[in-house]
């Protein structure tokens, strides 16, 4: 049987034909947007002309900037195969049921029969305006297994909202290597906050967000006017600024190399890291990551974070 059914029709109480809308009374969840962040890890995959991974690089190689500005980074972990932690976010709606719920298992399992030791996994799913942590982090591939087992879909979605709590769900995490992956279709009818609202959250952590959308469109290739060209931009969107990727999942082929490709780059990222100053103004911060005499094709990285400016150098006054 097929993974995914890419003609299978949205359940009625699953559709949304229209940005969902607040209330003018409404409240926001209470979603924490404060994220203490005292020294910024990024992690940075480097590809070569050809889409294969640059091996060999080492802290001389690469140039970090942080808001247009040179940065030095004393903490630098070369590539290679160091343990990750990874948060599966796992919708669970009425759209999601039958051959996506399938293809979402089988993702799953991908990288629970590929886990080395030292990997830990958490298990988050999501519906209506719920979002459970199934199985905090973990070693035991059996309990979440477990639990995979006994999903049954239901339900509109809250896509938004549980993005949002990605940080929160992360933050037991032990290894430097981290990341999100999101398993949806990309529909949002229930979400009390936005796409531009989740994004801004996510992007104060350090978590790289990978997203396999079934049959959610591909944004470079579908007309701009459909609401599946904006399911699938926003899920793009949320990928390529906490450093993540996007795929787009039509049938058996793309997952597996979906799954092939998002193993590589966790397993093999560069790590630059950086410590914040003490004092100043908390704002959003662009990143920049160039490697330096290399002809490469790619550097894939977190676009920014929301904090205090690096430190400065020794013997400098503290940065604004």
């Amino acid at each position: 049987m097929a993974l995914l059914a890419a003609a299978t029709a949205l359940p009625a109480e699953d559709r949304a034909t229209t940005p969902p809308t607040q209330p003018a009374d409404s409240s926001t969840p209470s979603f924490s947007d404060e994220v203490s962040v005292a020294w910024i890890l990024v992690p940075v995959i480097v590809r070569g002309a050809g889409g294969e991974y640059v091996n060999g690089l080492g802290r001389g190689d690469f140039s970090l900037k942080v808001d247009g500005r040179s940065v030095s980074f004393p903490d630098f972990e070369p590539r290679g195969e160091a343990p990750w932690s990874l948060v599966f976010l796992q919708d669970l709606s009425g759209s999601m049921a039958g051959s996506r719920l399938d293809a979402s298992r089988q993702a799953i399992y991908y990288f629970l029969d590929s886990a080395k030791p030292g990997d830990e996994f958490s298990l988050a799913s999501f519906a209506m305006d719920s979002t459970e942590i199934e199985v905090p982090f973990t070693e035991e591939i059996l309990t979440l297994q477990e639990s995979i087992a006994l999903w049954e879909p239901y339900g509109k979605t809250g896509l938004h909202d549980a993005v949002a709590l990605l940080p929160q769900i992360s933050n037991d995490s032990r290894n430097v290597k981290r990341a999100a992956i999101l398993i949806t279709d990309g529909v949002d009818n229930a979400s009390r906050i936005t796409a531009a609202q989740a994004r801004e959250i996510v992007q104060k952590s350090e978590l790289p967000v990978y997203v396999f959308g079934l049959a959610s469109g591909d944004p470079y290739a579908t007309p701009a006017a459909t609401d599946t060209y904006r399911y699938a931009n926003m899920l793009n969107l949320l990928a390529h600024q906490t450093g993540g990727r996007y795929y787009s999942i039509e049938g058996p082929d793309d997952l597996k190399e979906a799954c092939a490709e998002v193993a590589e780059d966790l397993r093999y990222q560069y790590v630059l890291g950086f410590e914040t100053a003490a004092t100043g103004t908390p704002a959003y911060r662009t990143i920049a990551v160039t490697v330096k005499g290399r002809k490469v094709k790619q550097v894939t990285h977190r676009k920014g974070y929301k904090g205090l400016p690096p430190a400065p150098p020794a013997g400098r006054g503290t940065a604004k």
